[in-house]
């Protein structure tokens, strides 16, 4: 399983950050988690197979995390890239993610849902298991972001485990949620002093990384204060955790270890 970094910002323009979008790729497909308006051209920018992505999980409705979706299926549409493709993309998110996508079908009578392949849209409920990729588990647990946010957590045939938080404010539910994740994503939008209580600072992040016990945890949808700080400082002022990443754009990250572009 690889996970690749292709927006680690936030909805707010950088110039080295995209907005939330990551790609899992894994021996039975490759999986979105979120979709950023960005994320369609990163996907070209690291030699990622989008024409053959085989599932998204949509996290909530801000634009930020699911703009991107509609870019993709208009040009999946119409590339000769996917002219051929059969195989079903399938789309993930609470509910409400049908109407968003039908929304973005109607816009301009784009018929965006008139592919070359089917496109199935599947709403989940909150703690029932579904299996987004084939051998690849998966359950959902409401945050307290918007009405329709959920966090992931993924498990593999091995079960090896990924929690993503994607958006979200402080709940202890979710270090509840990813306990004992092999590798957990979570935003940390604020370093210190955060402008709103439906997004993280540090030191609420990594109070939920430490009572989670997660094995990894990487922090990511970073403002530009983060660009003021050094990160390895502001962690490493929490004291001995599990390994804290820096989510940046182009980074890799195998099981085994991690690898920068």
């Amino acid at each position: 399983m690889e996970l690749v970094v292709l927006g680690s910002g936030t909805a707010n323009p950088h110039p080295r950050r995209s907005s939330a979008a990551f790609w899992l790729e894994t021996e039975n497909g490759s999986l979105m988690l979120d979709f950023s308006a960005s994320a369609l051209h990163r996907l070209a920018q690291e030699n990622l197979d989008w024409a053959n992505l085989d599932a998204v999980w949509i996290s909530h409705f801000h634009l930020d995390h699911c703009a991107g979706l509609a870019a993709y299926l208009f040009a999946t549409k119409y590339s000769p890239e996917t002219i051929n493709r059969t195989k079903p993309l399938r789309i993930f998110g609470s509910r409400g993610i049908k109407r968003i996508v039908e929304n973005f079908d109607k816009v301009n009578n784009y018929r965006l849902l008139k592919q070359p392949f089917p496109v199935e849209i599947i709403e989940v409920e909150q703690l029932e298991k579904f299996e987004i990729l084939a051998s690849l588990d998966a359950t959902a647990q409401s945050t307290p972001h918007t009405y329709e946010s959920h966090a992931i957590r993924i498990t593999d045939a091995t079960d090896f485990s990924l929690v993503y938080t994607s958006d979200t404010g402080f709940g202890k539910q979710i270090a509840t949620f990813a306990r004992d994740a092999d590798m957990l994503i979570i935003e940390s939008s604020f370093v210190r002093n955060k402008k709103t209580e439906i997004h993280l600072e540090l030191a609420e992040a990594m109070y939920l990384i430490s009572k989670s016990k997660a094995r990894r945890a990487m922090l990511t949808h970073l403002y530009a204060d983060w660009d003021k700080v050094d990160f390895a400082n502001e962690v490493g002022s929490f004291g001995p955790r599990c390994e804290i990443i820096e989510a940046v754009d182009g980074l890799r990250l195998q099981l085994s270890g991690i690898s920068e572009k």
